[in-house]
């Protein structure tokens, strides 16, 4: 066993340790890489601090046989979580088969863990499409459609300081892969904080990157639109898995190679194929293809900020519970 197949496995419950929690709702086809790739910045960030990793699932996601199988014995329910005693929580996008993300299946089971998490956690993390079903639920906000794929690594800048930020680089390099965006007016008029928006470069010019929500007295929420957890092959996989869709006529328009991504010769050799090919030419050029993980180290830097921010309320809140007990006695 791996120690990141170790690490997904927990080693226990100590309370001096910082527990977190990964709601995994993507497809199946994307369910391991993305459990590994969100373990292996846990285990990169924890630094000194004692993190244990839990996964949760919701039932009411679609899954196949073959998914459900693995996920056993590895995945909790997503019922038990109030039960678990975690500190901090990681969610991620559901694959969305309708325009209204409410109209899913999955929504109101989704919902309830939203409202949960408020003051059952002292931190949520909700990461790409997530953050874009959290704000829709907590506030309404809905996201507009972009005119294509936003697709590729684009220069992310601070627009604030937060210590989420600490020795961090002011603009940090962050892939991104959405059909949506989120107003930052509509998110300014709800008192949500716009921390960082994506630079000039390319499609994603001047949409918000990172935001938090902190009510008083609950938990704070940390939105990503962005993907800082991606291995160095995930744009490219989905490049393929979009190009395969187009190929095969399920989708009208032809997806654009993701920007800022692969050097410029795979960039010329992905554009010289044509559209009436087999698909294995995309595949033997884009998998022969080394693109470099330059957001990896800023990735680390921020969710290590995050578990330090948790460690901390955590240790106010141990404090709080320990006055008040002396108090009683």
């Amino acid at each position: 066993m791996s120690q990141v197949e170790q690490f997904l496995m927990g080693s226990g419950h100590n309370r001096t340790a910082i527990h977190v929690g990964l709601l995994n709702n993507m497809p199946d086809t994307a369910l391991r890489s993305t459990e590994l790739q969100f373990a292996r910045l846990l285990k990169d960030a924890a630094g000194p601090l004692d993190v244990r990793l839990r996964l949760f699932s919701l039932r009411s996601i679609p899954r196949g046989q073959e998914a459900r199988g693995r996920m056993a014995g590895f995945y909790d329910d997503a019922a038990f979580l109030e039960a678990a005693n975690i500190d901090a929580l990681i969610v991620t996008g559901a694959q969305p088969g309708k325009a209204d993300q409410r109209q899913e299946p999955y929504w109101a089971e989704l919902a309830q863990l939203i409202d949960w998490a408020q003051t059952g956690t002292l931190s949520t993390l909700f990461s790409g499409l997530a953050a874009q079903a959290a704000v829709l639920h907590l506030d309404g906000i809905a996201h507009r459609p972009l005119p294509r794929k936003l697709s590729g690594i684009y220069g992310s800048r601070q627009t604030q300081d937060d210590p989420l930020f600490f020795n961090a680089a002011t603009t940090v390099p962050v892939p991104h892969a959405r059909h949506g965006d989120i107003a930052e007016s509509d998110l300014a008029a709800k008192g949500y904080r716009v921390l960082a928006r994506l630079n000039g470069e390319g499609g994603g010019e001047n949409q918000v990157d990172i935001f938090t929500r902190e009510p008083p007295g609950h938990s704070q929420f940390v939105f990503l639109q962005g993907h800082p957890e991606y291995d160095p092959g995930t744009l490219g996989r989905e490049f393929l898995r979009d190009m395969a869709g187009f190929l095969k006529g399920e989708t009208a328009e032809r997806p654009a190679i993701p920007e800022h991504y692969f050097d410029r010769a795979t960039e010329n050799l992905l554009a010289e194929i044509g559209t009436k090919v087999e698909f294995s030419r995309y595949q033997d050029v884009v998998l022969s293809a080394l693109p470099r993980q330059v957001w990896r180290s800023s990735a680390v830097r921020l969710i290590a900020n995050w578990l330090l921010l948790v460690a901390a309320a955590k240790a106010r809140r141990v404090a709080s519970k320990t006055v008040h007990t002396r108090r009683r006695a």
